[in-house]
Formats: C-alpha cells, structure tokens, sequence
C-alpha cells in the first residue's frame, strides 16, 4: 500500500505537538499549537472550516465546524478526551458527507500517546 504523504505530514505534526505539550491540556490548547506546527511546516490548513448541513435538498442554519481543513483535501478534527470511541468517529464522518471530502483525520491528544484515525469516506461508489 502506497504512503499518503499528506497524512503522513499532518500525523507527523500531531506527533510533534503531543511529544512537545504531552497529554492533560483542553482541546483549544493543541488546536492552537498544532496551527503553529502547520505553519512551521508549511502545511497549507484552514481553521475552523464550516461545513453546511443540507436536508431534502435545502440547507440548514446550523452548519458543523470542522477543526482544520489541511491540503485542501483533508478534514483534521481534534479530541482531549481520555479514550476515543464511535461517537468520535461518526462526527468525522458525518464532516466528510458535509463537505463532500473523502479524507479525514481524527486526532486524540487526551491519551498518553497520540491516538490517530484516518478516515475515507467515498462519495460516489455506484
């Protein structure tokens, strides 16, 4: 199976911020410090992406909120919580029908070491 070099960079960035920060710090904190690293490597990202909600063809007021959008192509969206679970990775998901993006990335900073998924949600498989 081929590398994604893309993910490969932002895992690699998550990395850098959970060994330099370690575990215990909310949500905030890593988003703030992980935007620093992008830069620093020269990610291209996007913050606090909305994302629209759409129903019976119409769209609603509410929109989600993704974390980062890296390369264009990539929802990034962080937790601090203790253990990831299915709810975490049914909220990425839910951002990648959204957004009509096949890729994500969910980050756990909460854990003593970096927990990360990656996500492909394809849009069109018929």
């Amino acid at each position: 199976m081929e590398r994604d070099e893309q993910t490969y960079s932002i895992i690699g960035a998550a990395m850098a911020v959970h060994r330099e920060l370690g575990h215990g710090f909310l949500e905030a904190v890593y988003q703030d410090t992980l935007e620093i690293e992008f830069r620093h490597l020269g990610i291209p990202c996007m913050r606090e992406v909305e994302l629209p909600v759409c129903y019976r063809g119409g769209r609603l007021g509410a929109a989600h909120r993704a974390d980062f959008l890296c390369y264009e192509t990539t929802i990034v969206e962080l937790k601090a919580i203790d253990r990831m679970a299915s709810r975490e990775e049914a909220q990425l998901l839910n951002y990648l029908k959204a957004s009509g993006k096949e890729k994500g990335l969910l980050l756990n900073f909460g854990a003593s070491s970096l927990e990360y998924k990656c996500m492909v949600y394809a849009v069109n498989l018929r």
